[in-house]
């Protein structure tokens, strides 16, 4: 009996209609069902007076989800993508991500095309196409407090945001720089069309095997966005701060103090997208954020989202 998985966000309730009518349809096919919400993948906030929520991993795929899945169907918005990766990438298992959200930048179709999406993933006609994720790790010492699988980026601040704080960080075996900042991102290519392209980063095309270092309001003029191989893993050092607090993926994280540091390298687990047609990042670009479109809009001859 071949077996799948369902994944999504129970707060909208087109998502959870939707994801209750797949589960019946597949059953109905002969496939057994692992059905969730994408809530296990939502990482722990934490407080002042519980500065870690600490769940390794490995720990947060959902009961009945392994290896032995072809797909998984995600349905929701990119928050819900970002989650719903954190649970499956451990096991491999490819996502077909279904957009029940607003932008949906992660997202490969719409509910309108829901039916045919489904056809062409019966019958195999897809691709799969890796995205490159992030293990971030917060130690004490040699005591490992905290980690997590991070998909698009990992920011670190003082609170309030709008605070100056000093950061030593170390890019793999490179001299140490001070950087002084309302905060840093380290981000992949998948995220940098999140925050660090808001925050002054470039757009990194997906297949581009870098990370990025990107300064949040730097207070200097020389301390700009830094690409480089995701082969470095990266050190950080907060100095002189009483504490910073992590965000990853813009969804929870933990308190870092002065004598912590936070350890930023490439997973060696990546998240598997189900591409219905072939990928086309720059049409992605175009559609989602306007990228390339032209000063004086020409309607006979362009292309418009």
């Amino acid at each position: 009996m071949p077996k799948a998985g369902i994944i999504y966000n129970d707060v909208k309730p087109i998502a959870s209609r939707i994801a209750i009518e797949l589960k019946d349809s597949f059953t109905g096919a002969g496939w057994d069902i692992c059905i969730t919400t994408a809530v296990g993948g939502i990482l722990g906030y934490s407080t002042p007076e519980s500065p870690v929520c600490h769940t390794p991993i490995d720990g947060l795929t959902p009961p009945g989800f392994d290896s032995d899945m072809k797909f998984a169907v995600v349905l929701g918005g990119d928050g819900t993508v970002l989650a719903a990766s954190r649970l499956v990438a451990p096991c491999g298992i490819p996502m077909l991500t279904i957009n029940t959200g607003h932008m949906g930048f992660l997202t490969e179709t719409y509910l309108n095309q829901l039916p045919q999406a489904i056809e062409k993933l019966l019958l195999g006609d897809y691709e799969i196409e890796e995205r490159a994720m992030l293990t971030i790790k917060v130690f004490r010492g040699d005591s490992l407090l905290w980690e997590a699988l991070c998909l698009n980026e990992m920011v670190l601040h003082r609170e309030p945001l709008t605070s100056m704080c000093h950061f030593e960080i170390a890019v793999g075996r490179h001299a140490p720089v001070d950087i002084a900042a309302d905060g840093v991102i380290i981000s992949t290519p998948t995220g940098s069309t999140a925050y660090s392209l808001s925050a002054g980063g470039p757009v990194v095309t997906p297949g581009v095997p870098v990370l990025q270092l990107v300064p949040i309001c730097p207070h200097s003029l020389a301390s700009r966005a830094l690409v480089f191989p995701d082969s470095e893993p990266v050190t950080i050092y907060p100095v002189n701060t009483p504490r910073l607090v992590m965000v990853v993926d813009g969804n929870g994280g933990c308190y870092v103090m002065p004598d912590d540091r936070v350890y930023v390298e490439k997973s060696h687990y990546c998240a598997r997208f189900v591409r219905l047609q072939p990928p086309e990042f720059f049409r992605i670009l175009r559609e989602k954020l306007g990228w390339g479109l032209p000063h004086i809009a020409k309607p006979t001859s362009v292309e418009l989202p």
